[in-house]
């Protein structure tokens, strides 16, 4: 009977746990059609290619609740970093990344 409760008690736990993860936390396709897998790090989420050109590579880290997050990206192709922010609906992410505030492009990406 106790083992039974114990038992219980950790799946709670665990579906607790599994309700609680941020939106922005999973596998994503780039518009490039390539794979990005966001997860937690440091507190906050890093981004990182899983396929592709540019597999392996961390390209962004964002902090954030509830859908919205900012942060820094990092474009895979020349290294340059950009203030960043992203924004989960359903199952798509809109990334847009800025120089200045001013000079912005966006992209949306699927979940997978």
């Amino acid at each position: 009977m106790i083992r039974t409760l114990v038992l219980a008690g950790a799946l709670a736990l665990v579906a607790g746990l599994a309700q609680a993860e941020e939106p922005i936390v999973g596998n994503w396709k780039t518009v490039a059609g390539d794979t990005a897998a966001i997860g937690p790090c440091g507190g906050g989420y890093c981004i990182t290619l899983k396929s592709g050109k540019y597999a392996g590579k961390k390209i962004g880290t964002l902090a954030g609740t509830g859908g919205s997050y900012s942060g820094e990206i990092t474009d895979p192709a020349d290294d340059k970093i950009y203030s960043g922010s992203g924004s989960v609906s359903g199952r798509s992410l809109k990334l847009k990344g800025c120089v200045l505030n001013v000079l912005c492009k966006s992209q949306t990406w699927t979940r997978l």
